[in-house]
């Protein structure tokens, strides 16, 4: 597919590369280079994601022009960018990054900006070939694209989406901006990769990044092309999950923390579905009992709800979650 006006000819299975900071070097080159071998050319990563940056170095130095990198940079100022930039270059042994973005920064850089000015620099430089930006919020999303200074855009979607997330893909499509796909596993919650496959293989203008952190969980993907459609079985599977997640449900993203009480938000505010979509029995650990008991130290702040691109009321959701965690453990709720 073409990935909006930056004309890069991608395969509809992009990598993403952030579960491989969670993997050791040897294996994750083992997963970067089967991915390679099967026809995937487009590898996103970020500085943020740890020794990721790294491995993809180590692993594609010497078929550079055969792939894209994209990157980002969580950076706020013209100086930090820069620096941000140089090590991403270093650890991906290459001179230049095929799409640089934004990455879920607090505000979308504008024309007049000196972040915008530098970002644009670096193009004029040839260390970057495409400019992007990242984000969870819609009206960034929106804000971006009415910019016109951003040829890609990445934002969650998956087959959990609603209204507002298809006709910001009908924009994108409007106005030749590529749509990345990020999240499309619904952040770990959607087990059927298959319907998600064939649901995103419904949009021509959308690029899927699966984190990939398994040979099992790429051979998944490798096996789906763009014969894999959707039918009456993937269609019934996906209208369960979307019954069972609801629309009030922890995408796990993060950016909620750090917790001032350090409160594993991310795990604890989606327990409940954790404990029924999976096998229950390891989430019931010492461990995790223990960690779930550290909700009730939340003093309902509500620094993570400013923070939760979603408009969560994520100390209602641990209440919720650590409520019903307590059942199941007691017997009271069966699962």
């Amino acid at each position: 597919m073409r990935l909006g006006k930056t004309d890069l000819e991608v395969n509809k299975n992009g990598f993403g590369a952030l579960p491989i900071q969670r993997r050791n070097e040897k294996d994750s080159i083992e997963i970067l280079k089967k991915a390679y071998d099967n026809g995937i050319n487009f590898y996103d990563t970020a500085r943020f994601y740890t020794d990721s940056e790294e491995k993809l170095g180590k692993a594609f130095e010497d078929v550079r022009e055969n792939i894209y990198i994209a990157t980002k940079t969580g950076m706020e100022t013209a100086e930090e960018f820069w620096s941000d930039l140089e090590t991403s270059l270093k650890n991906l042994r290459t001179d230049y990054v095929d799409l640089y973005q934004f990455h879920n920064i607090s505000f979308v850089p504008k024309a007049e900006d000196d972040l915008y000015k530098a970002m644009l620099e670096a193009k004029q430089e040839g260390l970057i070939k495409h400019i992007g930006i990242t984000t969870h919020k819609i009206t960034h999303a929106h804000e971006a694209l009415d910019s016109g200074l951003y040829e890609t855009l990445q934002y969650p979607f998956s087959y959990l989406s609603g209204d507002e997330e298809l006709k910001l893909i009908e924009k994108c499509k409007s106005l030749d901006i590529g749509f990345i796909a990020m999240k499309a596993m619904g952040g770990g919650l959607i087990k059927n990769s298959k319907a998600s496959f064939a649901y995103i293989n419904q949009f021509s203008n959308v690029l899927p990044i699966w984190g990939i952190q398994k040979l099992e969980e790429l051979d998944e993907f490798l096996s789906y092309d763009s014969n894999t459609l959707l039918n009456d079985e993937l269609k019934s599977a996906i209208e369960q999950d979307k019954k069972e997640l609801g629309d009030n449900f922890c995408r796990g993203c993060g950016y909620c923390m750090p917790c001032p009480e350090e409160i594993n938000i991310s795990l604890c505010a989606r327990m409940s579905l954790w404990i029924r979509r999976f096998p229950t029995e390891p989430n019931l650990d010492e461990r995790t009992q223990e960690i779930m008991n550290h909700t009730l130290d939340c003093v309902e702040c509500y620094e993570c709800v400013d923070r939760c691109p979603y408009e969560l009321d994520i100390p209602e959701l641990l209440k919720e979650n650590y409520e019903d965690y307590q059942n199941v453990l007691s017997g009271k709720t069966k699962v």
